[in-house]
């Protein structure tokens, strides 16, 4: 692990690296594409392997303010903490949560990006008053078939990933999200993970 102040630079990592560290190194480093999910599951898996422990699966959205126009994935998020939109990146973040160390282990965050479409959003207008109630010719349709949308598609392929990745070395009791994902669709978004 390396912490240092100031300008992180890969010349200053270079400088405050030991032997071995040359520039040339820390370049190379930088530019190798690590997979830090696995990374990060190896570092905790054996904090987790106690038969008495009961594991949860955490998600939360993140939202990391950012001023400027030429990063990537920098777009309009609603932060919970300013109570509005802001501009920043936003981040799903997937955490281990054990309840007998009541110890939180995040394994993976993946980056949200907003979907754009060349037409806005249509406005809600008002409909004429009609007869109320279920419309003629209507049909019931099975509750537990729901259609995702993109977001809890993303959520779903997420909390999948995670779970190829701790395969058989812990059984996840239980899943905790966001209050803003407490509705039915979530719900069997959940349920068809098994």
């Amino acid at each position: 692990m390396l912490s240092m102040t100031g300008r992180v630079t890969m010349r200053g990592m270079a400088r405050w690296a030991d032997k071995g560290g040359s520039y040339r190194t820390i370049q190379r480093f930088c530019t190798t594409s690590l997979s830090w999910g696995t990374l990060q599951w190896v570092l905790i898996r054996h904090h987790l392997s106690e038969q008495d422990d009961v594991l949860l699966m955490g998600g939360d959205e993140v939202v990391v303010t950012k001023s400027g126009k030429q990063t990537y994935g920098l777009d309009r998020f609603f932060s919970s903490l300013y109570g509005k939109r802001v501009p920043g990146r936003c981040f799903l973040s997937l955490s281990l949560i054990s309840v007998k160390r009541r110890t939180s282990y995040p394994v993976i965050m993946e980056h949200i990006e907003h979907k754009h479409t060349d037409t806005p959003p249509e406005a809600s207008r008002k409909t004429s008053q009609g007869k109320r109630g279920r419309p003629k010719g209507r049909k019931n349709r099975h509750r537990r078939d729901v259609v995702l949308t993109p977001s809890l598609r993303f959520v779903q392929e997420t909390i999948n990933g995670l779970l190829k990745l701790i395969v058989d070395h812990v059984k996840v009791m239980y899943f905790v999200y966001d209050g803003a994902f407490g509705h039915h669709d979530a719900l069997h978004m959940v349920r068809q993970l098994g």
